[in-house]
């Protein structure tokens, strides 16, 4: 487990057996017994609708592995009864399909414009608790609709813990088809990203295409990327470019869970809206 800078995000609960030293609050129960991934998924998107979600609320639902239990708990939890008068808004065709089987009612943002909290999975999670994104291909829906949330709760296993954005796979840039090579070409070129690899993701033999029939260039590092503000600036200037992978100072908590347990960080501050 790569380990955090804890003077850079804090954690408000630690439970399961996590022993961080320092002037943190940490809460501290028995240790958990091993888990494997998919349980550990599960841990992280059923505590956020636990501890986050109350009745009335306007709610995003993520898209991916992890965010998938979340709808899960929000959907069993309207059927019981614990949750009433809860409207959502998905992130991707694959969640709307989920949440419609668990009869979650459905808006949008057209109708919904703020959200009281968001949760969805992350790729990668750097000490400051900024993010990358988008590797399920969902990320101009994610984005737009995390945006709008009060709170946006991050649920991820401690895998997705890394030193600097983008060194454990692609960061993924969401492009037009028109002319996508020039695209491509102009964002391999940019200074903030110099030196990456970048490609554009297929499926299937064929170009991968978004909910919003866009394209993905996927860019891949040696090391992480240096100045993560400028590269979403430089990424955003491009016109072509519809949206890019990292959401930068958006997380109010990332829960994460271990097999040494579950915690819980917050940011100190925000780095840009």
């Amino acid at each position: 487990m790569i380990h955090l800078n804890m003077s850079q995000a804090f954690v408000s609960a630690i439970p399961l057996g996590l022993n961080l030293q320092g002037s943190h609050r940490v809460s501290v129960c028995r240790r958990a017994p091993r888990m494997g991934m998919d349980e550990l998924k599960k841990a992280t998107g059923y505590k956020a609708v636990d501890d986050y979600v109350r009745s009335g609320m306007v709610v995003g639902l993520g898209t991916g592995s992890t965010a998938a239990f979340a709808v899960e708990r929000l959907g069993n939890k309207l059927l019981d009864g614990s949750l009433k008068d809860v409207v959502a808004i998905p992130t991707s065709e694959r969640t709307r399909e989920q949440a419609e089987g668990l009869k979650i009612p459905l808006v949008s943002l057209d109708t919904h414009p703020v959200l009281d909290v968001a949760i969805d999975g992350a790729d990668e999670v750097d000490p400051e608790l900024n993010l990358v994104k988008g590797r399920g291909g969902a990320l101009l829906r994610e984005k737009m609709v995390e945006v709008q949330a009060k709170k946006f709760v991050v649920i991820v296993d401690d895998s997705k813990l890394v030193d600097g954005l983008g060194i454990s796979g692609a960061m993924p840039v969401e492009v037009t088809p028109f002319c996508w090579e020039f695209n491509l070409k102009r964002i391999q070129a940019l200074e903030s990203v110099k030196g990456c690899r970048a490609e554009l993701r297929m499926e299937a033999g064929k170009p991968y295409v978004t909910d919003n029939d866009n394209y993905i260039v996927d860019l891949y590092f040696d090391k992480p990327i240096t100045d993560p503000v400028k590269a979403a600036e430089e990424f955003s200037s491009l016109v072509g470019v519809v949206e890019h992978g990292l959401f930068l100072g958006m997380s109010s908590a990332v829960i994460v869970a271990s097999n040494d347990g579950i915690q819980v960080l917050e940011p100190k501050t925000k780095v840009i809206a």
